[in-house]
Parts: C-alpha cells; structure tokens; sequence
C-alpha cells in the first residue's frame, strides 16, 4: 500500500463518521427503520378513524382540509337571534297588518247537514193556464207579458155570440119567472076567493117553480164561464185574472180568433216558489216534511230558509231517488224559476267540547295543526279533528278550551313558517 491509497481509506472513515453523527443527532432514541414503521401505522389508524366516524356524503359534495368543515353527524346549530321553526314572533302591529284575529276555543253545539242539488221552480199550486172557456175574438189586450196583475184585473176582451146567447136565454128564464109569479099570485087569490078552481091554483104554482129553475139554469152557464149576468153587456166576455201574479205567457193578439180551451195567458203568483230536488235513500232520515232547510243560489250568492212541503212516497227506477221540495218565500221575486240551486238539510246535531272556527285550521307538515297565541307571537300545534258543520270544527285532541287561537289571518301565518323553514334549510 503506498501513501496515496491510505490516504484515501482515511478520508472515507472520516466522512462516515460525519454521517453517522448526524443520523444519530436528528433520531435520537431509535432507529430510522422503525420510526417510518411507526409513523406508517399511526397515518393508518388515522385513515381508518375518519372513515368510520363520517357518514356518507351527498354526491357532488368535496371536503376541504383545514376549513374547520363541521360533522355531518352533529345537529345543526341554531344561529343567534333565529326562533324554532314552530314559533313565530309578531308584534301587535304586525298582527293587525296581516289581518290576524284572535279567538279562544270553545265548546259548541254542531250539527251535520245534508246538501243536495236543486232547481227552482213555479209553484204550482198557485199557477194558473187562462182559457176563455168561449170561442169568439179578441176585442182588446189589457194585460202584457211580464206585467203584474191583480185579482180579478181584466186580462182581455172577447166577443162571443155563444155568450150573447147565454145573456138571452138568462133574461128569457127570467120573464118567465116574473109571469109565473104574477099568475100564481092570480090564481091563489081566485082560489081564496072561491071564485076558480085549487088544480088551477096548483098548476100556477108548479110554473113557478120550473120557471125558478130555469132562470137559476141559465145564471149557472154564464157563472160556469166567468160571465156576468148584465144583459145590457151583449156579447162582450171579459177575462179577468184568477189570482194576484205575474204574466208568465201570453198568447193572444187584437183580432185574434180564439177557441174556448185556448190558453191565452199563464199566470204565476211568486210570491212563493218551489225548489225541487232528489233524495238518495241514505238521505231520506234527514228529508221530512215540516222539516227546515237553507236554500243557496252561488250563481247570485243568495240564501233563503224554507220547509220541506213535499216527500214523494216512491223511489224513481231510474234514478233511485225520492221527489221532494222546498217552499220558498219568495217576496222580491229573486228567487226566478229555472235557477240552479243547492239545499241544505239538518241532519244531526250534537254538542263538542272544544272547537275552533274553520279558519283557524291550516295543514302544517301535511298534519291539521292550529297557531296558539303565546307570549309575543304563536306556535304552530298539531291537533286531531272531529265532527264539522261547515262553519266550526270539533278539536279532539291537542287543544284545551279557552286556549286562544288564530282565528283569521292562519293562512299567513303558514306561509311565515314555511318561509322561515326554507329559509333554515339553507
């Protein structure tokens, strides 16, 4: 070995040394093999920690390490100054600017009722098809379609010779009469007298009574056609109204021949009408005559209270329903014949404990929930319902009587809750 090369082996182990020192000085205490074994293990157990404590992400959401990102497992904080979403904080001037009434529960006495489907009609009862009961022709028109007419208003003239027949044939029948008279007279005071015989007596006596029934006869024919017995009248025949009411029809002109079983006029009085419907056997327990019932047109947001007149006794073939009406007072003439009309039966009645207006019931998390009045505002509570009558409905569950609740105004109270859910989601 010469100088050269051991100088070299020198310079090696002086260069190990120097890395040996300064492994030893950043590792003390163990040796680099097993501190990567270590460190391996520790990054593992790590890996698998986070992996069971997470649930499963929604898709298309990313994680972002060392943001502070919050555990999906944990509930969510609710921010400063944010009420629980069933509670709703308003002040009276908001209340009254939304419109909401307040109004406490309370026990009513409710009933069931039965509404079935109806159209006006005329009251038949009290309409009348004018016929002139002569043939002859019209002389003059008095009353037009649609114009009111009293009781015994002349409603046309016609001229008639079977009327001017009956006119003669009454006053012939009544000089006889007075002939008769005046001859029985006569005879009885010859027959008093002993001056003629009694069969002549008797005989003047008969022709009296056949002369009094003629006479009666012939008032009869004219009374029977509505003619009066004036004989000075001719063949005039004036057609008067039955009954106080409306001209429904009219069907006669100036000139017009007409014949003795013509209707020349309908007349109605409604100040009554009727309102027709059918009842489903099943609805039969509710519809009884002397029963009351409500009577409401939508058409014209009218409603009229009437009773039941009318039941029939049996059920349609066809339509397996029962005729029955209504009658309707009448007395403005809006209730008109052909309007479409719904009418309501009471059909049960009983008292419930607790209630609240129809009103104050609105669906919240798809349940029938009412807002209770609390201390500056009001709580969103789910109840359970019962019986309704259209107006109030019975709370079976969930609310006391006397608890005050949003009787008008739920509606945005709602919608406020629905809002303030929305907006929490996000």
């Amino acid at each position: 070995m010469n100088k050269r090369q051991a100088l070299s082996i020198v310079i090696l182990l002086l260069v190990g040394a120097a890395l040996a020192a300064l492994i030893l000085r950043a590792r003390p205490g163990g040796s680099a093999v097993h501190d990567d074994h270590a460190h391996a293990d520790a990054r593992e157990h790590a890996v698998q920690g986070r992996s069971a404590a997470r649930p499963k992400a929604e898709a298309g959401e990313s994680a972002h390490a060392g943001t502070g990102v919050r555990n999906p497992s944990e509930p969510t904080p609710v921010p400063s100054g944010r009420k629980e979403p069933q509670a709703l904080m308003l002040s009276e001037e908001q209340q009254q600017a939304a419109g909401i009434t307040v109004e406490a529960a309370a026990p009513a006495q409710l009933a069931t009722t039965v509404s079935l489907p109806g159209e006006i009609r005329l009251n038949e009862d009290r309409t009348a098809h004018v016929v002139p009961r002569v043939a002859g022709v019209v002389e003059s028109v008095g009353a037009l379609l649609g114009q009111p007419v009293k009781r015994g208003q002349v409603l046309a003239v016609i001229a008639s010779t079977a009327v001017s027949d009956l006119r003669s044939d009454l006053a012939a029948a009544q000089r006889r009469l007075e002939l008769a008279r005046t001859t029985r007279e006569r005879e009885k005071r010859l027959w008093e007298e002993r001056i003629s015989a009694e069969q002549d007596y008797l005989q003047a006596k008969a022709a009296l009574a056949e002369a009094e029934i003629a006479a009666g006869n012939a008032r009869a024919k004219l009374a029977a056609i509505g003619v009066s017995p004036t004989a000075n009248a001719g063949n005039r025949f004036e057609l008067r109204a039955p009954f106080d009411g409306i001209v429904l029809e009219k069907h006669v002109a100036l000139g017009e021949a007409v014949k003795e079983d013509t209707s020349i006029y309908t007349i109605s009085d409604l100040s009554t009408v009727w309102a027709n419907f059918n009842a489903a056997a099943r609805d039969l327990n509710a519809v009884r005559v002397g029963a009351q019932a409500v009577v409401r047109a939508q058409a014209m947001g009218a409603e009229a209270r009437g009773t039941v007149s009318y039941v029939g006794s049996l059920i349609g073939e066809s339509t397996r329903t029962a005729t029955a009406r209504v009658t309707v007072p009448n007395p403005e003439g809006a209730w008109r014949p052909g309007l479409f009309v719904n009418v309501t039966l009471l059909a049960s009645q009983r008292a419930a404990a607790v209630t609240v207006p129809n009103g104050a019931i609105q669906t919240v998390d798809g349940k029938p929930s009412v807002f209770v009045r609390i201390d500056k505002g009001f709580s969103a509570r789910e109840v359970m319902l019962g019986l309704s009558d259209g107006r109030r409905t019975e709370v079976t569950s969930g609310l006391k009587a006397g608890e005050p609740v949003a009787a008008a105004g739920s509606f945005v109270l709602k919608s406020e809750l629905e809002k303030g859910a929305a907006g929490h989601e996000h």
